[in-house]
């Protein structure tokens, strides 16, 4: 009810503001509504009508448990769509949306959603169809104002395409969520002014994180990006982010990489992050095999994280990465105090030249590992 009537629930005794918004009709019951939530019913048309009745309304739909198939859902402005959050790493449970069109875009749509609030929900994907995300916007353009959706406490599991693939969105938030085993990006972004908090981004055959378009102001902290097939973390060409605190882990490639896009990247933060066993899939010559590649970057500041190679778990796998740090092309950037104990397979620190002035490199201790016998 948090999420549906806001703060106003605190001014009231349990239960009020619930009936109250119910009498009004701003508050709907999806089961009430016709959607049958039993997992052989496709619940596409009274789903919908559900969120566009709550869309008149800016009111509410609630997902009591249980397993709804459904087409692809348009979210209107102003509506909170409010499930029952019991799913787990492997799997959903409580208020579930499983995915029964193998030709639709995306399961829920977010396009039209200023304002809305996503809760408690685990979407299923079910590898149907090709390029099919999860929660999406599809845009061409910029809208002309701030979308601010919220979503919360979800989780994205088992997208042909994304688990969340926003197109020029433009202030939003993702929190508590989890963003998993999708055959394209946990989540990837054409936008700014994002917050990223405490999610995962877990076992997707690309990024944990992308941003390969036009992409600035992110706030991702206190994240576990981990076992994705490329980067953990990519953005090219992006600009106001910091990218703290967060838990990397066993990715394919490279674990954060900073890439040139239509610019270099310019006034990012990378600090207190713990970076791990990175380029499990990268050749083990390529520069791929690292834990962070800065390329051509501008007013970076890169401080205080800890660097570590390894290996599967089990102990099973390659061992990895050949490269801590890598660099090449900076402009008044700091790497700086960086731990790179047992680091590496190859090289802590590469510099791969072209910098220019304003460039601090240094105070970055470490050693590589190479007796691998002593430990795993």
């Amino acid at each position: 009810m948090g999420a549906a009537m806001g703060a106003t629930s605190l001014l009231f005794p349990p239960g009020a503001v619930a009936q109250a918004a119910a009498a009004h009709g701003a508050f709907i019951d999806a089961q009430q509504a016709g959607a049958a939530g039993d997992g052989k019913t496709n619940d596409t048309a009274a789903l919908q009508r559900a969120l566009d009745e709550a869309g008149r309304k800016s009111g509410a739909v609630f997902l009591p448990p249980g397993t709804y198939l459904t087409g692809e859902l348009h979210v209107p402005a102003g509506v909170a769509v409010v499930g029952v959050p019991a799913w787990n790493y492997s799997g959903p449970g409580g208020s579930a949306l499983h995915l029964a069109d193998p030709a639709a875009f995306c399961l829920l749509n977010l396009t039209d959603a200023r304002g809305a609030t996503i809760q408690g929900l685990a979407l299923e994907g079910r590898n149907l169809g090709t390029s099919i995300h999860g929660i999406a916007t599809k845009r061409v353009k910029w809208g002309e104002h701030e979308d601010g959706f919220r979503i919360e406490g979800c989780q994205v599991v088992r997208f042909s395409g994304d688990g969340v693939h926003l197109e020029c969105a433009w202030c939003f938030s993702v929190r508590h969520c989890m963003m998993g085993y999708n055959a394209g990006d946990g989540l990837s972004l054409r936008g700014w002014d994002g917050f990223l908090l405490d999610n995962w981004f877990s076992g997707n055959k690309r990024a944990g994180f992308a941003a390969r378009q036009e992409n600035a102001s992110v706030t991702f902290t206190a994240n576990r990006i981990e076992w994705n097939g490329e980067e953990n973390f990519v953005i090219a060409g992006g600009d106001g982010y910091q990218i703290t605190g967060n838990f990397f882990d066993r990715a394919g490639t490279v674990g954060i990489a900073l890439r040139k896009g239509r610019g270099p990247c310019t006034q990012v933060t990378i600090t207190g992050n713990f970076i791990k066993r990175s380029g499990k899939l990268a050749d083990a010559g390529s520069h791929d095999s690292a834990q962070i590649l800065l390329e051509e970057c501008e007013g970076v500041t890169c401080i205080g994280n800890t660097l570590q190679a390894g290996r599967d778990d089990g102990p099973t796998g390659v061992w990895s990465p050949a490269y801590g740090i890598v660099h090449h092309g900076l402009r008044n950037c700091i790497v700086k105090d960086n731990v790179l104990h047992d680091g590496a397979i190859k090289q802590l620190m590469l510099d791969m030249g072209a910098g220019t002035e304003g460039v601090v490199v240094a105070d970055n201790p470490g050693r590589l590992f190479t007796d691998f016998a002593r430990k795993w």
